[in-house]
């Protein structure tokens, strides 16, 4: 009778094991996303379309849950996290990752990149040895790098002053990132910078606590700061991306077959935002228009003495940066 008992209640775990295992099987991957960019936006409709592709070719297996707008805090919180392996995944702009590499600042120099060559730095991301460079700068970090997101080029915009030359920029009181290059350019150009988080950035200009920032058109538009703004001019002064990076020892632990999916879905997403990209910034450039914003468009003269006016900052930083991060960037700009 015991031994009945015994393999009874031995038929009876197995049975639930059974009942419990395909259950387990079934239940998705999730992977949670946080990034600070506001609903709309170029980077945010970028990681709508990463998720989308990662559902449909994991059959629903993997779901990527997206918290956009700084729901859980700025990008350099998301990051640290991301690295603590506290969230999966983290988009950060590239000058906020400086403070996790001083190699990320190679991207953010100014005027190191162009867009009339963009195509060759799209290929020497995707394809080529650059993107391979810095996915180890991110694997030092304890990250590992998933998608290049495009960001864009940033220009200086004013909610008091008139932008309509280098001079103008004189004095005002500039938002920047945690980004020493940042700091760097806006003091070399007689700014005078004062780090703000992004999530701060329309209450510091409405309060007056900052009168300028620089930054792409269609993130302005995006987050409204258009209501503020009243000046602005086509520096381009330098491009940024946001790159999606995640933890890397939970990248470690995928299968190979779902981190397939992932980097085909990214890759597939990529090419889509950048498309997309210059539709949105069209637009933004548009509203900037229809809210009466002056643009100042920079004569050849004027983007040259914007270069002279920031060599001691690509002196200074260079210094500071692997060599072979820059001569790659600069083989790009051919």
């Amino acid at each position: 009778m015991k031994l009945f008992r015994t393999l009874l209640c031995g038929v009876a775990v197995l049975g639930l094991m059974g009942a419990y295992a395909p259950a387990e099987a079934a239940r998705p991957l999730t992977l949670r996303l946080g990034h600070p960019m506001a609903p709309g936006n170029n980077v945010t409709v970028g990681y709508e379309k990463f998720a989308a592709l990662v559902k449909e070719k994991s059959g629903g297996k993997i779901k990527i849950q997206i918290f956009p707008n700084c729901q859980l805090g700025s990008d350099r919180v998301t990051t640290e996290a991301a690295q603590a392996g506290t969230l999966d995944m983290s988009s950060s702009s590239t000058p906020n990752l400086a403070s996790f590499s001083k190699d990320y600042m190679a991207i953010d120099l100014p005027y190191v990149t162009s867009p009339k060559y963009q195509q060759n730095l799209y290929k020497a991301l995707d394809e080529g040895e650059l993107g391979k460079a810095l996915d180890k700068v991110a694997e030092k970090c304890g990250l590992k790098t998933i998608m290049f997101s495009e960001y864009g080029y940033r220009n200086f915009v004013s909610s008091t002053k008139p932008l309509d030359s280098v001079k103008s920029l004189m004095n005002l009181k500039v938002r920047t990132t945690d980004s020493p290059v940042e700091v760097a350019v806006a003091t070399e150009l007689g700014m005078n910078p004062a780090p703000v988080a992004w999530g701060e950035t329309y209450t510091a200009l409405q309060q007056g606590t900052v009168d300028a920032e620089g930054n792409t058109f269609s993130l302005l538009n995006d987050s409204k700061h258009t209501e503020v703004l009243k000046y602005a001019m086509n520096s381009e002064h330098n491009y940024s991306m946001h790159i999606l990076l995640m933890n890397k020892a939970k990248w470690d632990s995928l299968t190979p077959e779902q981190q397939k999916i992932i980097m085909e879905a990214a890759r597939e997403a990529t090419d889509w935002e950048r498309v997309e990209t210059v539709k949105l910034e069209e637009k933004a450039w548009q509203a900037f228009r229809d809210r009466g914003i002056k643009i100042h468009m920079l004569s050849d003269e004027e983007r040259a003495e914007f270069y002279k006016r920031t060599q001691p900052v690509r002196d200074q930083f260079s210094k500071e940066i692997d060599p072979n991060l820059l001569k790659l960037i600069a083989d790009t700009q051919k």
